[in-house]
Formats: structure tokens, C-alpha cells, sequence
């Protein structure tokens, strides 16, 4: 096979190739040695004593944040950056100290299991993300692990190949990789299975392009072929040093005395894939982390979300308030202590006030109180929750797995489920404002069918798209008047990938019958022809398969296939097809001689191939947009123009992507001449070798004969407009940033929902015959001024029109891309953001991924909305960085999206239930989560200033050490992460149905700052019920059985009973969705706490202390300990639950609604909603739309 292909193409001698490898400038070369371009590699020679000096890196490659030496130092600075793990630090440290109102280890215990629990769970997350691959379109990325011990063939010592691990590759190592193999570090490439030296990439993982690249060997060495011709080869590269730059490589190649320029054709990339070629020969240059996809391996933007910034602003607010209570207790403390000696006369005698030590002298009750102050600081650091950002962090690990394991959001046929690549963000998905989408790949499926075409001025090709039903359908047409109505419909025997074209007129070859065959005939050759393609014939079907650079061109090539015209080989100088002759009406194979190819380019909008026919006709054949081919028609060749271009524009307001299909006889003499001209200027180095080579193919594509167009469907995927009208009725702004004209958006935002029936639109343009003059005019500043000025006009024209409707109608916003330039100039960005947020849609076309950044940071900045950005390319990256939250869509245009976003979709549907569902669950779970802490935590702490103060803020604690210790860790710590995991409002199947909903998290009323002091406020309602209820009822009466009062020990345990009982009540009465696990947490963690007292009580009093056997001989057998326990919870949970019961019958909010409509049994669709309700629903839908504008 290998012997085959290497007598077969040489495509360096084809223009298209050979400029690919474009050797490097002299000016570039001529810095070899210098600072940035001092590397050296000695070929088949690493163990060279010179090449040893170098001490370069070897090849192994870690991508984690942590080793074995640097975890923990890493690791607990990382931890105690949080201010309240520091605050406890400090304080762990200080309890050593007589200052202490507890014992040290009861201080250092929970530290260290909370610390090291969180620790433990970066070590486990960093070592899963050491073991895991990424998926890349079925193929495989392995990471570090894995991919260190990937094997390649290396050339030994005993001139063989043998098998070596990836990561003891060395800097000059001659590897041989095979086909679909990666390449394992960054090579020289020496030789390929092709007889000149080329091989096809796969870059996808790089740039996340799925067309392939080809890579050139230079000719010197690419008769290297064996293991024979490699023994005496040894060569020295000296070429720059690592960087990240993918696309330049600068360096020379010293072999046989002669140095020879290197360019990035000769080098093949890690992490790139060999494709369509048996083999390859390379040399290693760069290793490990020296290589170019590994120098562009940085972290993505740090994002946080807007609940953990608050939730930093309540962690000061706590330190104001302990500050505070802690200055308040030493100042009545500095008072009480000055005062205990009076006049010579001990006030409070009994506690010897004469005889006591710095800390409570009452000649220097000054010092004592502000030493009491740094007691205060201590005593009451329980108001800071010490487990609240491990619990977080274990709340969104799980949540994120619930995300990906959500079977409604996997995709059967790729086989690919949601991926949340990030935990942080799980809330933000819940208060998402705007969303920014790229279409092609993401809206659509980026699989481009053929489905019509212009031949002759004649229409061709039935049925209608997606974007003509939804012209039909907002023009209640019935029916849409097509081109050639009247025809027979032809059916497929079976669907082909890329080809969904119907037209009995064309089809199983009765073309020939048509008025113009011969120009059919010629539309069909130039699709089979003019293409880049490689055709891949499987050896067990025979079927022929492309590998082309894009959809389009796979979609031309298989479209002329399917109609009679297929492309089965390509050699170095030749295409062959098998082809219907017209006369014979019979399969002829004719092979059309190769001379050029004008490749395609964004700049150039066209490629023409040069071919001389069997008949020795010499052909240009080309095919490009219409914006630059209509200009370089003849004057005899534009007999079909007007047609063709009504054609054209009706494609376009159908949705589809055209081409303009051309060709042109050429005289030998005149291609002659052009040729020599040609090829010594792409043979002539200098730095405007590129401008002259374009200016000579400029030359020669020209007077071409008109012969057609292209239409191609990039259809919709399944279930868009059903999502955009879905988030649509959740009040969520869609802005699609699109490459396409004006009225090709225009249409597919019909067609897919985002613009609706009954919209007014407002248009933004600069498509004007006084532009279009002036741009003639070629005065650029007096063309920029009238832009500018054009463009501020429309937009206030727009704030107007905004203004003014009294009708509450929905507006869309369209501007295209030369007005998007100036409508983001620092002097209209914010009249254009007032516009763009003031519309319920808004489509950017044309804009470039540039503009896509731009749009999305003044949105994020500019209406400081939380916005959302999803794509499925490269050139959606920035976009997807810029945004509060990037999705990804795992489609057809690589992973390089995905690799960039914080989570992975592989349909846009897919995005309703993201947001809808987890969104909303994540965000309610997470708000209540944080307010419930800050509840538990401020409810007990405050319990500890009333004692303090009845206790003559004597810095004496309330409760034991432990109880103290154990407090946020076990006895409250599991029931609210259970609510953080499993609890909801409505279902999943509510959440869709009543997309309103997910408006509580984008107005953010769960964790708006009057709903946090109101838990706050609950806390402090609750800590004094708790207390004074429990101080009255027990102290002063006989609980033990001798008779005994209840002394500190047995208050202490009353009341933090109390306490457990009542923020574990509190948890079951703001659940909405109980499951056995809630059941078990909370009345677990109740039983829990007395399982504890009863071990702990057991042992020696010399480490119980006040809890030795407390509960057995004590509380337990009190009658009036188990009442005091029952009506003091009751009373302390009592002013939430009628809270609610107000709330709920009153004021609800909108989740109370679909809940009480629910209960009521009007969730099956059988019963209308409650008048009262209905009038509810709809104030809430106008507030929300009032606030918008």
C-alpha cells in the first residue's frame, strides 16, 4: 500500500502545495543564534556529548496543579487564602494562650478536618484530572498519565526501530509514527509513505479545524525510507526556541554541509494527528512542555460567581458583627470590673476581686478589657461558619455530576452526555440575562447538504428548508411557491450524507434531456473538479468517501457524484471521473490533466483550477461568492446573470449558502505566458511574493462564463426554535452573533424562533446607495464619518421607536457587521447597549470573531447582566472567555470551544434544561444553602453572647469545648449539604413548563440582600427565644433526682439540644423536596448529637469535663428536660413558619404558585388555573418585562 501511494501523488508540483510550504524570510533565518533562536538539535545523535550540554526537557508532560513535592505547601496556602480559614488559624494558634475560653485541640480538631477534607478533595480531583481523557470526535487526547506512557518507534543504537514510552523521548530522537497515531512531541518531518514527502494532519485539537492540513518533507530528505538509509544520517537543526506560536517556525537545517530553510510545512505538532498516510519519519525538536500546544496550555479566565462574591461581602459583614459583640461585651466587662472594688470595698467579693490575675484586676480594668476584647474575638468565632466553603465546594462537585449523568441531555449519536468542566459556576446557570450563540455549528449542525442549484438560468431542486416553512409560516401561506413546480418528486432509495438534492428533471441522468445539457454537463464537471479533496476508496465496499477542507466542498463533490460525475481518483498531475456521456448515455471514465490550483482564501472569497481536458482543451474552473465573481464575467459569458441572481437572492432569503460556478476556455499562448510569469514568482523569495502571486491568479480568473449556483443547506438542529421560544418565555435576551448576510439571519432567526410573529424590528444598517457612493468615491475619512454619523442616527432612531410603543410589543434588533464596528466606538457603545438590552432579540451579522468578544464584554460589563456564550469553534473562544459562563458544543468544528467553555453540550436543546432545570435547582439550592448557614451559625453564636452577658461577660462559653467543635462539623453540617444536592422547588417537568420561573434567579430573589438579613434577623429571633425560654424554664428548678438544681452543665446541654433541634427543624421546614436521604441527614444529625453526648459523657471527667454523664444521670430521666426541649423549639421555629404561611397566602412568589397549583391538582392540564392566580402569573410576566426595558 505503502509502495502506491508513493508512486502516486507528488502534489509539491501543484501550485496549491507548493505555496503552502512558504519558505521562511531571510530576515527571519538571519537570527538563527541569537536570543530567542538558540536551539540546537543534533538529529539521530541525543546522546551526542554537545547535545547533552544543552540539558533540554525531556518529554514528559504533567497538566495538574499538583505534584508529590509541591501538594501540600500548594495546597494550604490555597486554603487558607479564605480569610475565614486564616481567622481560624490565628485563632487555633491564640488558644494556647490563657486568652483561650476554650481548650486548644477543641479549637484545632475541626480545623484540620475541615482544611484537610477540602485538601483531600483537591488531591482527588487533581489526580481524576491527571487519569482522564478528553474526547475529541471519537478520538482520544490522553492525558498526562496515559499519555506519558503512550508507545512510538523510536531509532536505536542497533539502527532498528523499537518501541519506547512517550515520556522518555529525547531532543533529537528519530521516531517513526503510523497512521491515525498522534504525534508525540513537535517534529521535523523527514519522509512520509508518499514517494514526495507529504502527509495529511489532523489538527483538531489544536485549532479545532476539522479539515485536514498537509505537511511537506523537504525534498533532501525525503528519499529517507528505511532503517538502512537512516544509518549514517545524522543533520543539526538550529531554529528558535519554544514558544506558542502554532503557526510560524523559523529554522535551518545543516545536512551535508548545505544549510537549508525550514518552515512550519516541515513541522508536525503534538497533540495533531497523522491522517491518510501509512507513516512518517520525524525528528524531535521540541519536548514536553517546551511544545507549541503545551507553551499554549494557560488557564482559562478565573471566573466566580456572583453568590460567592456576595458570600465573601456576608463573611466581612460576620466579622463587623463578631467585632462589634466582642467590643460591646469588653466594654460592659471594663465597666463591671472597675467597679468590683469600690471606695476600698469589694463589690462582687465572692469572686476576690483583690486576689485576681491581669485579666480581671480591676486596678487595671483597661488592660483587662481589651484583653477580654481578644477573648470576645475567639468566643464568638462560631458566628463564622469554619465548614461552609467545603460544604459548598462538595455541594457543586455533586451537583456537576448530576449535570453530567442528566440522560436528557446526552446525544444518542455521538455518543456524548453534558459535561460541567468547572463546579463554580453551577449557580450562575440559574440567573443567566443574555445569551450570545454562534450559528454555524451551533444553532445548525454545520453539515452542509446540497439541496439546490441554478444551471442556465433554470432552477433546480424541491422541497423546502427550514427557514421557507418559517417564511410559510409567518405568512400563513399553505403553501410556498417553489421553482418548478411541476415536476415528479424523485425518492431515494436510501439518504446520502451531504446530498438531500430532488429534482427528477436532473437526477438517474435524465439531465441530458434537458435544453441545456451541455452547460448542465459543464456545472457538474467543475463541482467534481475544482476541489482540493482526496478521495478515500474503503478496500471492503469500494465506497468512496472525501476528506475535503470544509462541509461545502465535500457537499459539491458528493452532489456531482450522486449526479452522475464522480471523482474516484487524483494523482499527481491528473482527477479522474467516472462520468455520464451524454451521447452514449453511458459511464465513460475521463481523466482531466491537473496543471493548477488557485486555492481558496478568505481575502480572495473563490479557487479556480487550471485542467486540460482529453480533447486538449485548456479550462480554468472556478467557483466563489457572488461578490466577486458577478465582476469577473464576460461580456458574452453573463447570458443566465439576471436569473442567476434572483436565484441567488432567493437562496439567501431561504437560509442557504451560495456559490457562483464559472468557467473559461483559455489560448495556449496567453497560459503560456502566465504560467512562466506565475511560477517565477512563487519560486522568488522576498516579502511580497504573496501579492504577486495573487495578482497574477487575479489575472487569469477573469472573463469567465457564466454557467450557475450553488445552494447549501447548514440545516437547523433538532429542537432550536422549540429552545429559543422556551427561553424565550423565560424572559432570557437571545443575541446570535452570525457571519451571514442580512437577510439569510434575518430568515433563520424565523426559522429557528428567534424572531417571532408580531416582532417589530429595528434594522441598523449600512447597505445605503449614499454609503455605496461613497465608498466609490475612495475618501476612507469622509466614508468613516458618514458611517459613524449613519450609525448613531438608526440607533437613536431605534431608542425612539422603543420609547414611543405604548403596545408592549417585542422588538428584534438586526445590525450587521460595518455598523457593529462603529455602534462599539467608546462614543455610541452605550446608546447601542441601551437599544440592543431594550429588545427582546438581537442578531449581529457578519461579525468577526473579534466583534463577538467585544459585544460580549460590553454586555457583561456594560448592563453588568450575567451573560452566557455558547459556540462550537475556534473562533468562538474569546467570545466564550469573555462571558460569565462559556458552553461549548461538542459539533463538527473540533473540541477547541469545548476545551475553552465551563460546559460541554453537544446539542443547543440541550441548553434549555442546562438553564431551566439545573439552572434554577443549582441556584436555589445554592442561595438557600448560604443563608441557611449564616442562620445555623448566627443562631447558635448568639446564644453564646446571652449567656455571656447573664454571666456578667465573665468570657466564660455556654456549652462544653466539644459541643462547641462539633457543632458546624457533624451535628448541622450534613442536612445542609443534602439540601444544597437534592432539593427542589418544581420539578424538572414544571421548571419546562413554566420557564417564568427561572426569573427568581436572574432578578436574584433568593439571595437579594433584604432576604439574607432576614435569615440573619431569624438567627437572632431564634438564639434569643432559645435562650431565655430555656434559662427560664430550667434554671432554679429541681431536674436531678436528689433534688439538685440545674447547674451550667445542665443548662448548657438544654440549650444546645435546643439549638440542634431547632436549625434541623428550621432545614426541614425550607425543604421542598424530601427524599429518604433528608429524612436520614436530619433526624440523624439529631440523634447524633446524642449518641455523642452519651459516648462523650462516659469518659473520665478529666476529659469530658461538664458533659461527664450529664445526659444519663441528668437530662435524660427529666421530664422537664424533653419539655423545655419541645416548647422551645416550637417557639423558636414559630415565627418562620408563620412567616411563610403568610408569604405563601398573600405574597407568594412564582414557585409558590406553581406549587400551590399543583397541590390543587391543576397540574394535569385538565383544570384551569384560579382567576386569582392567572392575575398573579401575569403581573410577575409584566414586572419582569417592565424591568427589562
Amino acid at each position: 500500500m505503502a509502495r502506491d501511494k508513493r508512486n502516486g501523488i507528488s502534489f509539491s508540483k501543484l501550485y496549491t502545495f507548493s505555496c503552502c510550504k512558504k519558505p521562511a524570510r531571510d530576515e527571519d533565518h538571519a537570527q538563527i543564534g541569537l536570543k530567542g533562536y538558540s536551539r540546537v538539535v543534533y538529529c539521530n545523535d541525543p546522546d551526542n556529548p554537545e547535545a547533552l550540554q544543552w540539558n533540554y526537557r525531556g518529554n514528559y508532560v504533567s497538566t495538574t496543579k499538583y505534584t508529590a513535592s509541591n501538594f501540600i505547601p500548594k495546597s494550604l496556602f490555597e486554603q487558607f487564602r479564605r480569610v475565614a480559614n486564616l481567622y481560624f488559624l490565628v485563632v487555633a494558634f491564640v488558644s494556647f494562650s490563657p486568652l483561650a475560653p476554650y481548650s486548644a485541640p477543641s479549637v484545632l480538631a475541626p480545623l484540620v478536618l475541615v482544611v484537610g477534607a477540602t485538601m483531600a478533595k483537591e488531591g482527588v480531583e487533581d489526580l481524576r484530572r491527571r487519569k482522564q481523557n478528553l474526547a475529541s470526535l471519537g478520538n482520544r487526547v490522553l492525558q498526562d498519565i496515559e499519555a506519558n506512557n503512550r508507545k512510538v518507534m523510536v531509532y536505536g543504537k542497533h539502527n532498528t526501530f523499537t518501541q519506547t514510552r512517550w515520556k522518555n523521548l529525547r531532543v533529537g530522537d528519530l521516531v517513526r509514527v503510523q497512521k491515525d497515531e498522534y504525534f508525540p512531541a513537535d517534529l521535523l518531518l523527514l519522509s512520509s509513505s508518499y514517494e514526495d514527502g507529504i502527509c495529511y494532519v489532523d489538527t483538531m485539537n489544536l485549532d479545532g479545524e476539522t479539515n485536514l492540513k498537509l505537511k511537506h518533507a523537504m525534498e533532501v530528505t525525503a528519499n529517507l525510507q528505511d532503517e538502512e538509509s537512516f544509518r549514517h544520517f545524522r543533520a543539526i537543526i538550529k531554529s528558535e526556541d519554544p514558544n506558542e506560536h502554532l503557526y510560524t517556525f523559523v529554522g535551518t537545517l545543516h545536512y551535508n554541509g548545505k544549510p537549508y530553510s525550514l518552515s512550519p510545512q516541515q513541522i508536525l505538532l503534538r497533540d495533531s494527528k497523522l491522517k491518510n498516510t501509512d507513516y512518517v519519519y520525524g525528528i524531535v525538536i521540541f519536548t514536553g512542555h517546551d511544545t507549541k500546544v503545551m507553551q499554549n496550555a494557560t488557564d482559562p479566565p478565573s471566573k466566580r460567581s456572583k453568590i460567592e462574591r456576595k458570600m465573601d461581602k456576608i463573611v466581612y459583614v460576620l466579622f463587623s458583627a463578631l467585632i462589634l459583640i466582642s467590643l460591646t461585651g469588653s466594654v460592659f466587662f471594663g465597666i463591671d470590673t472597675k467597679h468590683d472594688i469600690r471606695n476600698g470595698k469589694l463589690v462582687r467579693w465572692y469572686l476576690r476581686p483583690d486576689k485576681s490575675t491581669i485579666y480581671f484586676d480591676p486596678e487595671n480594668a483597661s488592660l483587662a478589657a481589651f484583653l477580654h476584647f481578644l477573648t470576645g474575638l475567639m468566643l464568638y468565632g462560631y458566628l463564622i461558619p469554619i465548614s461552609l466553603y467545603v460544604s459548598i465546594e462538595i455541594v457543586k462537585v455533586l451537583q456537576s455530576i448530576f449535570i453530567n449523568q442528566d440522560q436528557d441531555m446526552y446525544y444518542e449519536e455521538t455518543d456524548k452526555p453534558a459535561r460541567a468542566r468547572t463546579s463554580n459556576l453551577n449557580e450562575e446557570l440559574g440567573q443567566v440575562d443574555t445569551i450570545l450563540s454562534d450559528k454555524t455549528g451551533t444553532l445548525t449542525c454545520n453539515s452542509m447538504e446540497f439541496v439546490k442549484c441554478s444551471i442556465a438560468g433554470i432552477g433546480y431542486g424541491s422541497g423546502l428548508t427550514d427557514v421557507e416553512k418559517a417564511i410559510a409560516k409567518r405568512r400563513g401561506d399553505k403553501t410556498l411557491e417553489v421553482d418548478n413546480s411541476s415536476f415528479d418528486m424523485v425518492d431515494s432509495e436510501k439518504s446520502v450524507k451531504g446530498f438531500n438534492f430532488r429534482d427528477g428533471r436532473v437526477m438517474n441522468g435524465y439531465w441530458v434531456n434537458e435544453a441545456h445539457a451541455d452547460v448542465i454537463q459543464k456545472f457538474f464537471q467543475v463541482l467534481a473538479i475544482c476541489h482540493t479533496a482526496i478521495p478515500d476508496v474503503s478496500n471492503t465496499t469500494g465506497e468512496i468517501t472525501y476528506e475535503a477542507e470544509s462541509p461545502d466542498e465535500a457537499a459539491f463533490v458528493i452532489a456531482a457524484r450522486e449526479l452522475g460525475f464522480k471523482f474516484y481518483r487524483r494523482t499527481q498531475t491528473s482527477i479522474s471521473l467516472h462520468e455520464l456521456d451524454p451521447a452514449s448515455r453511458e459511464e465513460v471514465d475521463r481523466v482531466y490533466q491537473l496543471l493548477h490550483v488557485l486555492e481558496f482564501s478568505s481575502s480572495r472569497k473563490r479557487m479556480s483550477v487550471i485542467v486540460r481536458t482529453a480533447e486538449n482543451q485548456l479550462l480554468i474552473l472556478c467557483k466563489g461568492a457572488d461578490s466577486v465573481m458577478f465582476e469577473r464575467l464576460s461580456k458574452h459569458g453573463r447570458t443566465f446573470e439576471s436569473k442567476t441572481r434572483e436565484h441567488i437572492k432567493r437562496y439567501a432569503e431561504a437560509g442557504l449558502r451560495t456559490l457562483v460556478i464559472a468557467y473559461r476556455e483559455l489560448n495556449e499562448d496567453e497560459f503560456r505566458i502566465w504560467e512562466h510569469e506565475f511560477l517565477k514568482a512563487k519560486t522568488t523569495l522576498g516579502a511580497d511574493q504573496d501579492m504577486i502571486v495573487d495578482e497574477l491568479a487575479d489575472q487569469i480568473e477573469r472573463d469567465f462564463v457564466l454557467l450557475g449556483a450553488t445552494a447549501v443547506e447548514d440545516k437547523l438542529q433538532n429542537g432550536v426554535p422549540e429552545c429559543i421560544e422556551k427561553l424565550a418565555r423565560a424572559h432570557i435576551k437571545i443575541w446570535v452573533l452570525t457571519g451571514d448576510k442580512t437577510e439569510t439571519a434575518i430568515n433563520i432567526g424565523y426559522a429557528c424562533s428567534l424572531l417571532r410573529q408580531g416582532m417589530k424590528q429595528i434594522l441598523i444598517t449600512l447597505d445605503s446607495p449614499e454609503m455605496e457612493a461613497l465608498e466609490k468615491q475612495g475618501d476612507k475619512e469622509a466614508l468613516a464619518k458618514a458611517s459613524f454619523k449613519s450609525v448613531e442616527r438608526q440607533i437613536e432612531d431605534g431608542k425612539f421607536q422603543l420609547g414611543s410603543d405604548k403596545d408592549e410589543s417585542m422588538f428584534g434588533l438586526i445590525i450587521d457587521g460595518n455598523s457593529l464596528t462603529y455602534a462599539l466606538d467608546k462614543k455610541l457603545e452605550k446608546m447601542f447597549l441601551e437599544l440592543a438590552i431594550g429588545c427582546d432579540s438581537v442578531i449581529c451579522c457578519r461579525s468577526s470573531p473579534k466583534q463577538k468578544a467585544l459585544v460580549t464584554r460590553l454586555v457583561k460589563t456594560g448592563a453588568g447582566r450575567t451573560t452566557l456564550a455558547i459556540g462550537d469553534g475556534a473562533n468562538d473562544v474569546g467570545m466564550l472567555q469573555e462571558a460569565d459562563i462559556g458552553v461549548g458544543i461538542s459539533g463538527a468544528e473540533g473540541m477547541q470551544a469545548v476545551m475553552a467553555s465551563d460546559y460541554a453540550i453537544a446539542q443547543f436543546r440541550f441548553l434549555e434544561r442546562l438553564l431551566v432545570v439545573h439552572g434554577h435547582w443549582c441556584y436555589r439550592r445554592i442561595a438557600m444553602m448560604v443563608c441557611y448557614f449564616f442562620y445555623k451559625n448566627i443562631a447558635f453564636g448568639f446564644t453564646l453572647f446571652w449567656f455571656e452577658a447573664y454571666a456578667s461577660f465573665s468570657g466564660m462559653p455556654a456549652y462544653n469545648d466539644w459541643y462547641m467543635s462539633c457543632y458546624n462539623v457533624f451535628f448541622t453540617s450534613l442536612p445542609v449539604i443534602a439540601l444544597g444536592v437534592f432539593d427542589q422547588d418544581v420539578s424538572a417537568r414544571l421548571c419546562l413548563k413554566h420557564p417564568l420561573l427561572y426569573q427568581e434567579g436572574v432578578q436574584n430573589l433568593l439571595f437579594s440582600w433584604p432576604r439574607i438579613f432576614g435569615w440573619m434577623a431569624n438567627g437572632v429571633f431564634s438564639s434569643i427565644i432559645i435562650f431565655f425560654l430555656t434559662t427560664n424554664a430550667i434554671l432554679n428548678q429541681a431536674i436531678r433526682r436528689d433534688g439538685q438544681v440545674a447547674d451550667y452543665e445542665i443548662l448548657g446541654v438544654t440549650m444546645y439540644s435546643c439549638v440542634v433541634w431547632t436549625v434541623n427543624c428550621q432545614m426541614a421546614l425550607s425543604i421542598n423536596y424530601f427524599t429518604w436521604i433528608q429524612h436520614f441527614v436530619i433526624w440523624g444529625s439529631i440523634v447524633l448529637w446524642y449518641i455523642f453526648l452519651l459516648i462523650y459523657g462516659a469518659l473520665p471527667s478529666t476529659f469530658s469535663t461538664t458533659a461527664y454523664k450529664v445526659l444519663i444521670e441528668a437530662c435524660a430521666p427529666s421530664l422537664l428536660f424533653w419539655l423545655t426541649t419541645i416548647v422551645v423549639v416550637v417557639s423558636a421555629l414559630l415565627p418562620f413558619f408563620a412567616y411563610r404561611v403568610f408569604q405563601t397566602r398573600f405574597k407568594p412568589m412564582y414557585h409558590d404558585l406553581i406549587q400551590r397549583s399543583r397541590l390543587e391538582g391543576l397540574e394535569d392540564g385538565r383544570s384551569e388555573l384560579p382567576v386569582q392566580v392567572k392575575i398573579t402569573m401575569h403581573r410577575l410576566d409584566a414586572n419582569i418585562r417592565q424591568r427589562s426595558l
